[in-house]
């Protein structure tokens, strides 16, 4: 398991590790791990790493391993995630596993204007138009994608969860949710769709399943007016004229104030709405949380 000391990776792993005996490989240190998880702080892009496959034989990998730091140089961040990817492509097919899940994102779709609504998984991935810094995100999903056809002995699993909400998690959009006065854009009112981060867990657990194979959106909640949301939050709102928004925003961000990155406000003026049919069919998997659990996540941390 990669990003196992990620906080989504730690949430996944008190899931996982009742039930597999969990090797996990992250850069960062991870303590008070539970008994039998052995963590090798070790980067993919590295050598090392492979001698984990030569000596673990794994019969399945999750891959959370994939970094998304706008903050962090496009060559660091191309060769984190495309790079580290690769090996450990190479990895799965020399050594033998048996199952691939990897975490990709329904934002790889990308919110643009006159996008068709609820789109399924043979959508293209067009998000890099708006948003240049998930390039290389992109570029692992189709890697995953193309080994999927190269090796139809190994079950290759696809995830593109929604956004996902969780209190402890540091993504986008639990970092807006945590604001105290929440910017808008003028005359914009997106339907969005969020995902609690234990339905995030549960998908992940399920794609572990022999016989589970293939690319799936996963959905949580029916699609909420942003307006709605953010008044269940009980948040304070700050209407902005969108022309004026990414650059101000842009300067927030540079200067760290926000911890929102610029290009991220194009999830705020256009819908990116996927269909979560097929994960529901093939995998069976339905979402176990309600809206009203995600905002109680945001409410409890006394954001």
């Amino acid at each position: 398991m990669t990003g196992i000391a990620g906080n989504l990776g730690r949430l996944v792993l008190s899931r996982l590790h009742r039930h597999y005996k969990i090797t996990g490989v992250d850069r960062r240190p991870l303590h008070q791990l539970p008994q039998g998880v052995a963590h090798h702080q070790i980067d993919m892009r590295r050598k090392k790493a492979q001698d984990i496959f030569r000596t673990v034989k794994p019969y399945g990998v999750v891959h959370m391993g994939i970094m998304h730091d706008p903050r962090m140089s496009d060559k660091e961040h191309y060769t984190w995630n495309v790079m580290g990817t690769e090996n450990l492509l190479e990895y799965c097919a020399r050594y033998g596993v048996k199952k691939l899940v990897m975490l990709s994102s329904a934002n790889n779709y990308g919110p643009m204007a006159g996008s068709s609504a609820y789109m399924n998984e043979d959508a293209p991935l067009m998000g890099a138009f708006a948003f240049p810094e998930v390039r290389d995100l992109i570029a692992v999903d189709r890697a995953v994608s193309s080994f999927f056809w190269k090796h139809p002995e190994i079950e290759t699993v696809i995830l593109r969860p929604v956004h996902i909400a969780g209190a402890r998690l540091k993504n986008a959009p639990s970092n807006f949710l945590r604001l105290k006065a929440i910017p808008t854009l003028m005359g914009f009112d997106p339907l969005v769709q969020l995902l609690h981060e234990l339905d995030v867990v549960e998908a992940i657990h399920m794609a572990l399943k022999p016989g589970v194979r293939g690319v799936f959106n996963i959905v949580g909640p029916p699609a909420i007016p942003l307006s709605k949301l953010l008044s269940q939050l009980g948040k304070t709102t700050i209407p902005i004229p969108h022309p004026s928004v990414k650059p101000l925003w842009r300067a927030f961000y540079n200067l760290r104030i926000s911890s929102f990155p610029a290009p991220e406000w194009d999830f705020l003026r256009y819908e990116l709405l996927v269909d979560g049919s097929r994960a529901a069919e093939k995998m069976g998997f339905e979402h176990k949380r309600s809206m009203r659990d995600i905002i109680n996540l945001f409410a409890a941390a006394g954001t």
